[in-house]
């Protein structure tokens, strides 16, 4: 099986790590083999065993996204684990509205990010014109519910009530699915 992701020029370096370490041990968690065109910025991914060629093409868009090879290989650490992707590119034509989605997104010094990370257990990466998550199902629902609230304009305080609300709940449901 072949499959093939354009990743951003800046990424490539990201993708193929310090003397190819982040190709190599991709390829070998996964049993694939990277061929990358930096030129072009396509990147081919071959393996026999399909699901493994998706995940691997998925830590490929994961790193394309902004994530680190650390955190993207977490998508090889769980099964269950999903990338999901939100695209700011149909949200506006001007690049200050961009700018200023994405800020309100990652917030002052990074903490509206982070506080959304911490309350849904997911990871954030804002990059360019997306916005990637990898969690859970069900986390990527709630982080992706507080992103769109914050592009809405919503303020802040609104949408960390909303997770405060969300991890209410969970723990809720833990509980009764305990007893």
């Amino acid at each position: 099986m072949i499959q093939e992701v354009k990743v951003t020029g800046t990424r490539i370096g990201v993708l193929i790590g310090k003397g190819g370490g982040t190709k190599r041990e991709l390829e070998e968690k996964t049993k694939t083999t990277l061929s990358v065109d930096s030129k072009e910025g396509i990147v081919q991914v071959t393996g026999e065993d399909a699901p493994l060629v998706l995940r691997a093409m998925e830590v490929v868009q994961a790193i394309s996204r902004g994530f680190s090879p650390e955190r993207a290989f977490v998508l090889l650490d769980d099964e269950d684990l999903l990338l999901d992707m939100i695209d700011l590119s149909g949200l506006t034509d001007s690049p200050r509205q961009l700018d200023r989605l994405r800020g309100r997104i990652i917030g002052k010094d990074g903490r509206s990010r982070e506080q959304i990370e911490h309350m849904t257990d997911c990871e954030i990466s804002v990059s360019g014109k997306t916005v990637a998550l990898i969690g859970l199902p069900e986390q990527i629902k709630t982080a992706r519910s507080a992103v769109e609230m914050l592009l809405e304009g919503l303020p802040h305080e609104v949408v960390f009530g909303f997770l405060e609300r969300k991890r209410r709940e969970a723990k809720h449901d833990a509980i009764d699915y305990y007893y």
